[in-house]
């Protein structure tokens, strides 16, 4: 009973966990650099994504704002002159505006997509680029080895849509699913590589279901297959055109033939000669275009000539008008020197006369106070001289009197 039972379990399918792998760089989503810094930097993603935390809000973001699956807006990458690694078939060449696709794709990889929420944006029924950004999600970040049992019920989808920006490349679902397998590179960016193994098992298992594309022809090139049916009437219309003239010429006569060769070889006599004047005609007409050719060189030399003398006539004006500036501001600047030192010596030498003079103004105040002193100290002695006189007359008068 035990063996029973654990075989009938083993015959079981066994339930995938809702929990999906992230393969390769788990931060980048395996994007290409200059796409990645283009979402990261985009007002776009910034403002308006940041602001959407739910799975759903984002489906509807793509239902309203998702028009084609490249990863620039139409217009804004420019990729001429730029060849080999640094050109636009590598996916590293100059960047543009990012597409609003890739900055929602790269928000679906910030939410971490559950098994469940995945297998909702490739059945969806409101949009084909819902359904489209489910593959693309896949194709990024899940390990190549599932790739197949993603893809597989969705390899005959007849649902149509259009990826390139602009329009212009309709193809159904299941092409599209194909290219993703097929397909290294999409719109200027590349997918992760798969493994040459898994990449043979894949072309190997798409062979036996008839459903190999070409996968060497790039995404612009379209996926409108060739209508053979109508190919092969031509074929054999040219077949039957080419035998009905080989039997009308087997039904000639030979008067027509020898009329042929006739005019055959007149016509070839006659060519040598047209050839030979037409060989003179182009030789004139070589010999033209040299002179020409020529001429336009001297014209242009002189008119080169003609404006190096005038430059250089203009910067030998220019460096005597400078010289003479320069000549003029130093006579200037001299001139005023020698005012400012005139009117230093003014301004010293009165300064001078005006201490000389408050010296002599205060020597003479001195002076006049040293006579006045004099003069008084020598009115005092006279008065005490007369005083001392007087006193003594009056003394000898009061000695006599008695």
């Amino acid at each position: 009973m035990d063996s029973e039972e654990t075989s009938q379990y083993e015959g079981r399918p066994t339930k995938k966990s809702n929990v999906l792998p992230i393969w390769g760089n788990d931060r980048t989503m395996n994007l290409n650099n200059m796409v990645l810094t283009n979402v990261l930097q985009s007002p776009y993603f910034k403002n308006v994504l940041y602001q959407l935390k739910t799975y759903h809000e984002v489906v509807d973001e793509i239902y309203y704002k998702v028009e084609h699956l490249e990863p620039w807006e139409k217009g804004s990458r420019k990729t001429s002159g730029q060849v080999g690694m640094c050109g636009g078939v590598r996916g590293v060449g100059a960047g543009g505006i990012v597409s609003t696709t890739f900055c929602i794709l790269y928000k679906l990889f910030t939410l971490r997509l559950t098994r469940k929420q995945l297998n909702g944006l490739l059945t969806h029924t409101d949009s084909p680029y819902i359904r489209a950004l489910g593959f693309m999600y896949i194709r990024y970040c899940q390990p190549p080895a599932d790739l197949w049992d993603w893809y597989a019920p969705y390899l005959e989808d007849e649902e149509e849509l259009d990826p390139k920006a602009g329009t212009g490349c309709p193809m159904t679902m299941g092409q599209l699913v194909r290219s993703f397998l097929l397909k290294l590179e999409w719109y200027g960016t590349l997918f992760p590589r798969i493994p040459v193994p898994i990449q043979k098992d894949i072309e190997r298992k798409l062979s036996e279901l008839n459903l190999c594309d070409d996968h060497k022809r790039t995404a612009n090139d379209g996926w409108k297959e060739e209508n053979r049916e109508r190919a092969s009437p031509s074929r054999n219309g040219r077949i039957d055109r080419v035998s009905s003239d080989r039997e009308n010429e087997r039904g000639r006569g030979s008067s027509d033939r020898d009329r042929e060769r006739s005019r055959y070889s007149r016509d070839r006599d006659s060519r040598p000669k047209r050839s030979r004047s037409r060989s003179r005609e182009r030789s004139r007409r070589d010999r033209d275009r040299r002179d020409d050719r020529d001429r336009d060189r001297r014209d242009r030399g002189r008119e080169k000539h003609r404006s190096r003398e005038h430059d250089r006539q203009r910067s030998k004006d220019r460096r005597s008008r400078s010289r003479s500036r320069s000549h003029d501001r130093k006579r200037s600047r001299s001139h005023e020197r020698k005012k400012s030192r005139h009117s230093d010596d003014y301004d010293s030498k009165s300064k001078h006369r005006d201490r000389s003079r408050s010296k002599d103004r205060h020597s003479r105040s001195r002076s006049r106070s040293h006579d006045r002193k004099r003069s008084r100290s020598h009115e005092r002695k006279k008065r005490r001289h007369s005083d001392d006189y007087d006193s003594t007359s009056k003394h000898r008068d009061r000695s006599r009197s008695r």
